[in-house]
């Protein structure tokens, strides 16, 4: 059984990184509309991030550089597919598809982690699961504000949406594989170097647009240099997001923590709603009840039986993570 100060710790990370995760729209939105692609505002937010993790990911290391090798695999899966490959995906989605389809097509990566667990894993889903996953999927219908008709639908664009899926489902996966020790700052760090590289080389070849203007934006009704909401996508979107999220996913398991990362959907509304005047309607309130109440279901049964996630538990008896690292260098509180 998971301890309370661990799984308190699991649920702050989790929810702290979907805030962090969720204000990346609304730094986002004033960049495009000044005129950046997607591309560049992606490729500078991974790329800058990766910067500012690295003097603490060496810190946290402390010359274990053995781990970095033990862990390469791990490393270039995270940042390529879970990192690059996600991101990659989910904008040429937006190519085609309205944001709300992408979105609730990205999010479909939380039942592929909860398939991927009965496959894997054995874990069948119980009934309150499938509960909790149903009312979650019907929230974001809610949320993405997709009832009413006039959605644009495209078969392409469909492929491009359930990729992003695959790259989310991966993130979830991999942030709770036995990692050997390598503390959850420097896989984010690591993943993070290797996606930048990767969306350079993107744009170097013409896979990914890369333009920028360098003019004042606008966020929060103030003309702001265009470097104020690209500091905000890396350093809170980005380095503290991904870090928050695979510490998150170690103490919680995949299949939780996916859950309640539907809760960047509704701090992205509440953050558009601050950021950028855009009012929810009594609609997307609506979805967001649904979510809570799904994630409840999930986190209810995961309580009745008792016993944490099978991922959850062998990442923990395969980190052999240093005792004496903090919460967020392990990710594995000694009372969790």
């Amino acid at each position: 059984m998971v301890a309370r100060g661990g799984s308190g710790a699991g649920w702050a990370l989790a929810l702290g990184s979907s805030a962090c995760f969720g204000i990346a729209g609304s730094f986002a939105t004033p960049l495009i509309h000044a005129g950046w692609s997607p591309g560049a505002a992606v490729t500078a937010r991974v790329t800058l991030a990766a910067l500012v993790l690295l003097g603490p990911a060496i810190r946290v290391l402390r010359g274990r550089w053995h781990l970095l090798r033990r862990n390469i695999g791990l490393i270039a899966s995270y940042g390529l597919i879970a990192v690059a490959g996600c991101q990659l995906f989910y904008f040429n989605a937006l190519a085609t598809l309205d944001v709300g389809v992408a979105l609730l097509l990205e999010y479909l990566g939380i039942i592929m982690v909860v398939g991927w667990l009965w496959l894997r894993h054995g874990q069948r889903p119980r009934a309150l699961t499938l509960a909790g996953a149903a009312l979650a999927m019907a929230g974001l219908v809610f949320v993405l504000n997709l009832i009413g008709g006039g959605v644009r639908v495209d078969m392409v664009g469909i492929l491009w949406g359930l990729a992003a899926a695959v790259g989310l489902a991966v993130h979830y996966i991999l942030s709770a594989r036995p990692a050997h020790g390598l503390p959850p700052l420097a896989l984010a760090a690591g993943g993070l170097a290797i996606a930048a590289v990767a969306l350079w080389v993107g744009g170097s070849v013409g896979i990914i647009p890369l333009h920028a203007t360098w003019g004042d934006v606008a966020l929060a009704r103030h003309a702001v240099p265009w470097w104020v909401p690209i500091l905000g996508l890396a350093v809170i979107a980005a380095a503290i997001a991904y870090v928050a999220a695979i510490g998150a996913v170690r103490i919680l398991g995949s299949k939780l923590s996916s859950f309640v990362g539907l809760a960047e959907v509704l701090f992205a509304i509440l953050f558009a709603w601050i950021l950028l005047g855009q009012l929810p309607g009594l609609a997307q309130l609506f979805g967001g009840v649904l979510i809570v109440l799904g994630v409840i279901l999930v986190r209810t049964d995961e309580m009745r039986w008792g016993r944490p996630g099978t991922d959850r538990t062998i990442a923990r008896s395969g980190s052999g993570a240093d005792a004496t690292a903090g919460p967020i260098e392990q990710a594995d509180p000694a009372g969790a």
